[in-house]
């Protein structure tokens, strides 16, 4: 797959290009980004076939698919991203403002009404998450009911869209298994949250048939390979079945997620039952991700990274995460934090080791998650009000330009004296091995790590930063990975 630029933006410039050309079927794709983060997007169908498009001077492009394969693609600008799905004919011109990402995305032309209707179910979908852990306290039969009404309100808003518009088998066929494994995920995810991790063992006195729809799982079914609401069916439901195994014995008496022969188990299961290289080694990186960035123990990392490679196929993968197990034994505590480039307010290039000269609580932090980096950063002042001798740094990850950076803060009302920006992001990401969003960092006033995965709305927050504060000297080296 290629992706090459068309010189003109002129939306009625797709009406009547036939979509079989000397190049094969082909779509076009376009869209006007306001208030860029920067001067690119990326699109790709999977993470090996990516490319990068740049803006023209009015922040606008347009691009040409050649020998399109119908399915799920997904953009991403400044380290957000959408999934849309481009079929023959369709000539999909997209509006968005970062300001507001996905809230303000709007898309026109020759497939516009699909891809609006999944922006929308995101949308929803998205407000629905958030009422989960309310709703995992249900008693089983009463969340029954509750996420089937759910699946049923979605299935009718699908059949009034289906009666305006014309629609495609492939669109059907993605629409619904986003409704159904949207549902079938919240099944595997139930159990976790309703017996919690010391009554897990209860999970067999379900109701019966709980887990019925379990039989109609494809687990192969490559053209669903990008679509959020399968991939997260998938990881919790290696999760669950990861739990049969787990109390086989009636031994243990609290369920621990980071145990490393749960993990193990996880990993054989998944290569058991997956026969899809794309979807195997896709689970299999990210249940191997989850163990690696929870680990304190550089021996189990390294045994969970051996079963790893022995069974992905993917040598990108394969890099990433054994340069992930490397970068998180480097933040164990007792090693002094990496150094690394950072830009302050003023524009000012400095090293990270400068900025500490007392205790320090480093916050890594992304544009992308509004909800998590307010609540963050009001999290923040609060623990320097209680801890004033402690310096507390907020470092932002986005791969955006110095100016956007500003412009966040600015629309935020976050004070900028201790506010930073990583020169080099995806470096940064990799060497602080960021998932999620972010990472919280503790370090005394030495630069010796005394957390690297804090949680600033713990328990343990106070007592960790109190850590800091006595440790005056760098701690010996507990482990590295050179």
């Amino acid at each position: 797959m290629k992706f090459y630029i068309v010189a003109i933006f002129i939306s009625t410039f797709f009406l009547g290009c036939s979509s079989h050309t000397d190049d094969g079927v082909v779509a076009y794709f376009g869209g006007e980004i306001i208030n860029p983060n920067n001067n690119y997007v990326t699109i790709y169908s999977n993470e090996s076939e990516r490319d990068t498009i740049y803006l023209d001077n009015q922040n606008r492009f347009i691009y040409k698919i050649k020998n399109l394969k119908s399915g799920l693609y997904s953009f991403t600008h400044g380290g957000e991203y959408q999934t849309l799905l481009i079929e023959p004919n369709d000539s999909i011109l997209f509006r968005l403002n970062t300001n507001d990402f996905d809230e303000s995305l709007v898309y026109t032309g020759e497939g516009s009404h699909k891809n609006n209707y999944f922006i929308r179910a995101f949308l929803n979908d998205e407000s629905e998450n958030k009422k989960f852990n309310k709703l995992q306290r249900l008693e089983p039969e009463e969340f029954e009911v509750h996420v089937k009404q759910q699946k049923k309100r979605k299935l009718a808003n699908l059949e009034r869209f289906k009666a305006i518009h014309e629609v495609s088998p492939l669109f059907l066929k993605i629409a619904n298994a986003s409704i159904n494994y949207d549902y079938y995920a919240y099944k595997e995810m139930y159990p976790f949250g309703y017996f919690g991790n010391n009554q897990l063992i209860h999970v067999k006195d379900l109701p019966e048939g709980f887990y019925d729809y379990r039989s109609e799982i494809d687990f192969n079914d490559e053209s669903l390979s990008g679509l959020y609401s399968y991939n997260r069916f998938l990881l919790w439901h290696f999760q669950n079945i990861g739990l049969q195994k787990y109390y086989h014995d009636g031994s243990h008496l609290a369920f621990n997620r980071h145990a490393l022969d749960y993990n193990m188990d996880k990993l054989t299961m998944i290569d058991s039952v997956i026969q899809n290289k794309t979807i195997k080694n896709y689970v299999l990186m990210y249940a191997t991700r989850e163990f690696i960035f929870n680990s304190d123990n550089a021996e189990k990392s390294k045994s969970m990274l051996a079963a790893y490679l022995e069974k992905s196929t993917d040598e990108d993968n394969n890099q990433y995460i054994s340069d992930l197990v490397t970068s998180t034994i480097n933040l164990y505590p007792g090693n002094i934090i990496p150094s690394l480039e950072i830009v302050n307010f003023d524009n000012k290039v400095l090293d990270l080791h400068s900025v500490i000269k007392q205790p320090t609580v480093i916050y890594c932090w992304s544009s992308n998650f509004k909800w998590s980096y307010r609540n963050n950063h009001y999290m923040m002042k609060s623990l320097k009000a209680r801890f004033p001798e402690v310096n507390f740094i907020a470092i932002n990850i986005n791969d955006m330009d110095i100016q956007s950076w500003k412009k966040t803060l600015k629309l935020l009302k976050f004070p900028t004296e201790n506010e930073y920006m990583f020169k080099n992001p995806n470096k940064a990401v990799k060497t602080f091995a960021i998932a999620y969003s972010q990472r919280v960092l503790i370090v005394n006033e030495k630069g010796t790590i005394v957390c690297s995965n804090a949680d600033l709305f713990s328990d343990n927050i106070e007592k960790q930063i109190e850590k800091a504060l006595v440790a005056k000297q760098a701690m010996p080296l507990t482990y590295t990975a050179k």
